[in-house]
C-alpha cells in the first residue's frame, strides 16, 4: 500500500510556507515535515481536518493512493535471493 501525501502541492497552490501551516494547524513543523515527506505511519482525523480547513481543500487533495509495484517472478514463486 502506498499512500502519497501531497501537502507540498497544496502549500504551493496556496503560496503558504510549511511553518505557517504548522502554526495554523497546531502541530510542530517537524511533525508536519514527517507527514509531508511520506514518513508518517498514521494521521489523526483531527489533524487532517485542520489541514483541510487551513488549506481550504478536501482530504483527497492532500492524500492519494498508488498501488504497490508488482512483485518479481522470483519473489512470487518463493525463491530465495542471494
Amino acid at each position: 500500500m502506498a499512500i502519497i501525501v501531497d501537502v507540498d502541492v497544496m502549500l504551493a497552490r496556496r503560496k503558504m510556507a510549511v511553518g505557517t501551516l504548522a502554526e495554523r494547524v497546531g502541530i510542530t513543523p517537524a511533525n508536519l515535515a514527517v507527514l509531508k515527506n511520506g514518513r508518517a505511519k498514521a494521521v489523526r482525523f483531527t489533524t487532517l481536518d485542520a489541514i483541510c480547513r487551513v488549506l481550504e481543500c478536501q482530504p483527497g487533495d492532500v492524500l492519494r493512493w498508488e498501488p504497490d509495484a508488482p512483485a518479481t517472478d522470483a519473489a512470487e514463486s518463493g525463491a530465495a535471493t542471494a
